[in-house]
């Protein structure tokens, strides 16, 4: 039967079925870009070549991805060994309200930058505030994107209970 003649809903189900085939087939093609973080899988031996290389240099000193999934993923490594509470879904959440991800975020138009304190970072720490809660073995630059996650996680601890319990500008 020709696709003419077929009942307009078999049709419409073979599409579907089409294109959620070939956006799955796209989404693990897609995956070495932009990176799995819930699979695992044994780490293949890296060849001795300039893109191995280049990947080594876009990891942190710590091993994490030098990208927002591992600033997170190291800041939670030190919290746990400081018994910092927070998790992986509450810090992205409140870095993507608060600067989208961009660690050299800064607002220079609110009451803390009018005062002479802008908000600096991932979540927007302003620098008494990064100071008073900096986590020791963190970098003391506001702008280092795991110190300011860590520091601003220590700070919604003391204030909050955890940065999991924060849903808007704290």
């Amino acid at each position: 039967m020709s696709a003419a003649a077929q009942p307009r809903r078999a049709r419409a189900k073979r599409i579907v079925r089409t294109l959620a085939v070939t956006g799955t087939g796209a989404a693990v093609l897609a995956l070495p870009f932009i990176g799995a973080t819930s699979a695992s899988a044994a780490p293949a031996a890296a060849p001795a070549t300039a893109s191995a290389t280049a990947s080594a240099a876009v990891k942190t000193p710590a091993g994490y991805a030098n990208n927002l999934d591992g600033w997170i993923r190291e800041s939670l490594a030190i919290m746990a060994q400081k018994g910092i509470p927070g998790t992986y879904n509450g810090i992205h959440r409140n870095v993507m309200r608060e600067s989208s991800g961009n660690p050299l975020a800064i607002n220079n138009w609110d009451i803390n930058a009018v005062n002479g304190t802008p908000s600096k970072g991932l979540l927007q720490v302003i620098d008494p505030t990064f100071t008073a809660y900096h986590v020791a073995g963190t970098s003391l630059d506001p702008y280092d994107p795991v110190a300011n996650i860590t520091a601003a996680c220590n700070y919604a601890w003391h204030r909050y209970g955890s940065i999991d319990n924060v849903n808007g500008p704290y």
